[in-house]
């Protein structure tokens, strides 16, 4: 429902606000965020290139040093255990060594795995990025996208609905994989609805009607536009956006995010918050929407409003831009930035 006087604010740091967000930011410590969603592994190779191939008129990468990382779902629940919160991470990984590395990382960073499951037809879905004087050549993918077996799902769910009375906040993270489904997502809501814990979800387009009810949403603005059929080139056609998505999806909130631009809160009683983005620099964008939400779901779940919980989140992503590579933000790097923040605020 609108209210009468809906409001447009332009949220910034300050020193008044200051205190309250870095309380929030200690709190952390004590929240506990469940991750479902599509589980990958992001493979980086590394090199230079120096010359042309012979054979064909691409660049011949001399390779130095190759890195795996968490990514996907994974790579959300390792920004939940980087800011200091329990994170609990259900999915799904083949029987592969990938499979294996991907559980290994995620118990080296003090994730809970007790909710993957491994399926045996299934590859573990990897991204491999080639990386040459800090710019990306090339990408492929190893995957297979058909939805997850009945007993895998049943499985999630169970899991799910076993700890969600221990968790704080549940993320839906999709990347369209097979994971999250129609099933999934009904069972999720009626679990919502019971313990009125909040999902947040980072969305994927071809499964805009899958979230129907849940507490928030994050597309940015490309995401945004399509999912609700609207061209967004202006101010205008932004709101238009976000009314839709609102209406739509009967959702509470949602939160795109604009790139250099920053990000806009659109609140269902007509309120938008506009935050302003705080990124001094911008080597890679890879892995920000998973920062993102989890810095979004862990303010919410310390105490925070959406709009205060968007601050945080909007600092953490101006973070991560600066690092080549799926990256995490730390508790004490997201203090520092907020301490630098509202020095100059000050």
């Amino acid at each position: 429902m609108r209210s009468n006087h809906p409001m447009h604010t332009h949220l910034s740091f300050d020193a008044a606000r200051a205190p309250h967000l870095r309380e929030a930011i200690e709190r952390f410590t004590s929240c506990r965020i469940m991750v479902v969603g599509d589980l990958m592994l992001d493979v980086f190779v590394w090199g230079e290139v120096q010359r042309i191939s012979p054979e064909a008129p691409v660049p011949v990468v001399d390779v130095s040093e190759e890195t795996q990382l968490l990514g996907g779902s994974a790579n959300v629940a390792h920004n939940v255990a980087a800011l200091g919160a329990k994170a609990m991470v259900s999915g799904v990984v083949g029987n592969d060594p990938g499979g294996r590395e991907l559980v290994r990382l995620l118990r080296r960073a003090g994730i809970s795995t007790e909710g993957i499951v491994v399926e045996e037809d299934r590859p573990t879905t990897m991204k491999t990025r080639i990386i040459a004087r800090n710019q990306q050549v090339v990408r492929f993918d190893r995957e297979r996208r058909k939805p997850i077996q009945p007993d895998t799902l049943e499985h999630i769910a169970g899991y799910l609905e076993g700890n969600l009375n221990r968790v704080d906040a549940v993320i839906v993270s999709d990347y369209a994989k097979g994971v999250i489904s129609p099933d999934l997502m009904d069972r999720t809501r009626s679990m919502k609805a019971a313990e009125r814990v909040p999902v947040i979800v980072d969305p994927k387009v071809q499964n805009t009607a899958l979230y129907r009810g849940v507490t928030l949403i994050t597309p940015n603005h490309h995401e945004a536009a399509r999912m609700a059929g609207i061209e967004i080139s202006d101010e205008e056609g932004l709101r238009a956006a976000a009314a839709v998505l609102l209406r739509e999806l009967e959702c509470e909130t949602v939160l795109i995010t604009r790139g250099k631009d920053g990000m806009s809160l659109f609140h269902r009683n007509g309120d938008i918050s506009s935050i302003p983005t705080v990124a001094r620099r911008v080597f890679d964008v890879t892995g920000a929407g998973d920062t993102v939400i989890a810095t979004m779901a862990l303010g919410m779940a310390a105490g925070l409003s959406t709009a205060d919980a968007a601050l945080l989140a909007n600092l953490a992503a101006g973070i991560v831009v600066g690092e080549v590579g799926t990256a995490t933000v730390s508790r004490d790097q997201l203090a520092e930035a907020l301490e630098t923040c509202s020095c100059s605020a000050g």
